[in-house]
């Protein structure tokens, strides 16, 4: 006995595509993992994603920026760190910045004057929370090779005793077999001399 059965073959393509676009929905790339080449700040934060933990990099859409003019009475560390940057955004040597101070002496305003002036070159800030400072090799995967030159920016740094994050911030300012991407700087404030 022999059974037979008709395939109505334009339902089956309709499901066929039902399918593919709901996998492709599925593994697209996140919007947002997406990169906003028009964005000059972004934050990397923590954020569920398709019911999953993950960090992301979110373009800062208004960033709070403040000119070096408006910054009075702390000439000679704008004129270092605007020197720096400026070395930093042509392809010459620079160091990473720390800066310390009582809270309220302008050291987040320097670095986002910083952003304000050299942004039309290629600048670019990713602000890292201290509690992901150990994030900084997968964020440096993701600033290498790039065209941009990228300052990652932590503001009131400071490490407790037995600190995981200290490690991974000594490893990418000492180096690694890896290396430290060319394009990124580390830019970071602290209202304590001493980070432990």
């Amino acid at each position: 006995m022999t059974m037979s059965t008709s395939i109505d073959s334009s339902a089956l393509l309709a499901q066929l595509e039902r399918i593919a676009n709901s996998l492709e929905r599925a593994f697209a790339p996140d919007q947002a993992q997406a990169f906003d080449t028009q964005a000059i700040a972004y934050q990397w934060q923590y954020r569920r994603v398709r019911g999953i933990e993950q960090a992301v990099l979110s373009a800062v859409k208004n960033p709070a920026l403040i000119s070096f003019e408006a910054l009075q009475n702390i000439d000679r560390q704008k004129r270092l760190i605007e020197q720096n940057t400026r070395q930093f955004v042509t392809g010459r040597p620079a160091n990473n910045v720390l800066l310390t101070g009582a809270r309220g002496t302008g050291k987040s305003s320097l670095v986002k004057a910083c952003l304000e002036r050299f942004h039309p070159q290629g600048l670019r800030l990713i602000e890292v929370d201290k509690a992901h400072i150990g994030d900084l090799p997968q964020i440096l995967d993701f600033t290498t090779g790039r065209p941009e030159r990228f300052i990652l920016f932590c503001d009131d740094l400071s490490f407790e005793e037995g600190d995981s994050g200290y490690k991974s911030l000594k490893t990418v300012l000492d180096g690694s077999v890896a290396g430290q991407a060319a394009n990124t700087l580390i830019y970071a404030t602290s209202n304590r001399r001493h980070l432990m």
